[in-house]
């Protein structure tokens, strides 16, 4: 299963309580699920959440577990102070106008000492996107800002988030993207190069040796960053000061 988050990293334990705020069809979900978490995920698109609600219940209802999507956004979580152990976020950010107020929320409903991961695109990536055609950023739901890994952790910072760590993924991702950018977004998938490639990423997930391949691609040209953070009892500036 192809993750951004290492859930590792993340320090996720069997029992405990995760959000995925926004979660597609649940790839993280079911990743947190299968290592003993009890999960909510939670997006807006309805497509998504039709495609991953059925199967997540299901494989809770295997497991002897909670997996769970509702819908909702970022800015008004339907659920009380202080709910999860972890959340993850995962390419969201860079979608939304007011970041800083969704890691508010995201710390809302976070406990003390509870970690989250935030995953953005690298600011690298999206200027070679842009570069190789506009459709990247004025495609409908497309990317509104280009973050700088400091941006972001600021944000957190004002938020309550302690930045404990930083990671890379999915280089090999980085291609495909070049190759669906200079075809241009809405033509794209008719492109045989790029639906060649897509085959390839998911015979890819399987593969340990392209997993190494990957490792290495991540150190080069990585398509996410993740934050790794603490919810500080305390607001996180002042700790640090």
């Amino acid at each position: 299963m192809l993750l951004t988050v290492d859930l590792e990293r993340l320090r996720l334990r069997p029992g405990e309580r995760i959000l995925d705020a926004g979660c597609g069809e649940g790839r993280h979900c079911f990743g947190a699920l299968e290592r003993g978490a009890r999960v909510v995920g939670l997006d807006l698109d309805r497509p998504s959440l039709a495609a991953g609600a059925r199967p997540l219940r299901t494989r809770a209802r295997e497991l002897g577990s909670l997996g769970e999507m509702i819908q909702g956004n970022a800015f008004q979580l339907p659920f009380p102070d202080a709910s999860f152990d972890k959340v993850i976020c995962s390419e969201v950010m860079e979608h939304v106008h007011d970041f800083r107020g969704a890691a508010r929320e995201l710390a809302r409903v976070t406990r003390p000492g509870g970690w989250l991961a935030v995953t953005i695109p690298t600011a690298t990536s999206e200027h070679l996107y842009l570069r190789l055609g506009d459709e990247y950023f004025e495609s409908p739901g497309g990317h509104i800002r280009i973050f700088r890994p400091r941006e972001l952790a600021l944000g957190l910072a004002d938020a309550g988030f302690a930045t404990r760590g930083v990671g890379f993924a999915h280089g090999l991702h980085t291609p495909y993207w070049v190759l669906r950018s200079l075809v241009g977004l809405p033509d794209a998938d008719a492109f045989g190069p790029v639906r060649a490639y897509r085959r390839f990423l998911i015979r890819a997930t399987a593969s340990p040796l392209m997993e190494r391949v990957e490792r290495v691609l991540n150190r080069i040209c990585p398509k996410s960053l993740i934050l790794y953070a603490e919810r500080c009892a305390a607001p996180a500036r002042a700790e640090a000061a």
